[in-house]
């Protein structure tokens, strides 16, 4: 079928990866090109078929799924990477973005909703399972507190911060605190990186 969704699925555990594929393949718009138990076959298979999309598995032995999701971003730019995972952890999730990947599916999702995201990454969508989208979405909108950057000075940092204020070259300033004038010149830099 020329329309049809070209998907390679990399998961170490066969019994699950092989329910993944079977379900997926009984899609008539859906063609599983091929199967991988690691991150090392999936990138050499990726590379060799160019899928549209590779479903990865995050804990696979050796590389591991991110890993995986950014080697084959860079060898296969127009594949579309998903995330298929047990793991509920929003650093995996932001970390899988990273590395490329367009989805993270949670594993519990039906085999209809897994097509159904399947297609939607296939034509460049993002997905993010909704109970994880939530809570990454509550942590984005929480305004930090607000930081004094001065805080962030030592208090020799401070003293100098001060006497600059008060219009002293960086020479007076060495000479009040028995300091040379280069390293004033040290610290001064460090403050501006510090605010």
């Amino acid at each position: 079928m020329a329309d049809s969704i070209s998907i390679l699925v990399a998961d170490d555990h066969p019994l699950f990866r092989e329910g993944v594929v079977h379900s997926l393949a009984s899609e008539p718009d859906i063609d599983v090109v091929g199967q991988a138990c690691c991150g090392e076959d999936a990138l050499r298979m990726a590379c060799d078929l160019v899928p549209d999309v590779v479903m990865l598995d995050i804990a696979m032995p050796g590389w591991g799924g991110i890993a995986t999701a950014e080697k084959i971003r860079t060898a296969c730019p127009a594949t579309k990477v998903l995330m298929l995972t047990v793991a509920e952890d929003e650093d995996k999730l932001l970390a899988s973005f990273k590395a490329g990947a367009r989805a993270y599916v949670l594993k519990g999702v039906s085999a209809h909703e897994l097509a159904r995201v399947v297609r939607s990454v296939a034509q460049g969508e993002v997905y993010v399972t909704p109970s994880l989208a939530a809570g990454i979405l509550v942590t984005l909108t929480r305004s930090p507190a607000p930081q004094d950057p001065l805080e962030g000075l030592t208090e020799r940092e401070s003293e100098i911060l001060k006497l600059v204020v008060q219009g002293l070259t960086n020479r007076e300033i060495g000479d009040r605190l028995h300091l040379s004038e280069k390293t004033i010149k040290h610290y001064i830099t460090n403050i501006l990186e510090k605010l």
